[in-house]
């Protein structure tokens, strides 16, 4: 059976795609859960419409993310956390606490999500920070000090 997706869905495909799904799946899982349409003429109209807005956004989206990553690169972004003499710290610095920090600093509103670290740093120093968002990649500088 022929559907349209309506939103994307993992594994199955993106919004306004349509594809063949088996019939027992579409009827008994996409379509009640409102993921996917019966291909009709009508929905084939409406999805043009929305695919070229979700296209549009999407362009939109990925070049204001560019732009972010653009202006971090050249940031560096200072957190201040309780250490002992030695430079290990009490509690891990993760990506929530360096997308707080990133915020606070830079009024860059950077998800989580988009950082991405082997494991949370557990001393004080400078690293090196790897960012990414869809097909856009970066990095930038974050400093670890001591209070």
């Amino acid at each position: 059976m022929k559907v349209l997706l309506l939103k994307d869905t993992k594994g199955i495909g993106r919004a306004h795609e349509i594809i063949e799904a088996a019939d027992g799946f579409a009827l008994n899982y996409l379509i009640p859960k409102k993921i996917a349409v019966v291909v009709t003429a009508g929905a084939l109209k409406v999805a043009a419409v929305r695919k070229v807005r979700t296209d549009e956004r999407r362009a939109l989206d990925a070049q204001l993310v560019a732009q972010n990553f653009a202006a971090l690169a050249e940031a560096r972004v200072v957190v201040k956390v309780r250490a002992n003499e030695k430079g290990h710290l009490y509690d891990a610095v993760g990506e929530s606490d360096i997308a707080a920090a990133v915020k606070e600093k830079t009024h860059i509103d950077l998800p989580a999500g988009a950082i991405r670290l082997e494991k949370p740093f557990k001393q004080l120093g400078e690293f090196r920070v790897p960012i990414a968002a869809g097909n856009t990649f970066g990095e930038f500088t974050l400093v670890i000090d001591a209070m």
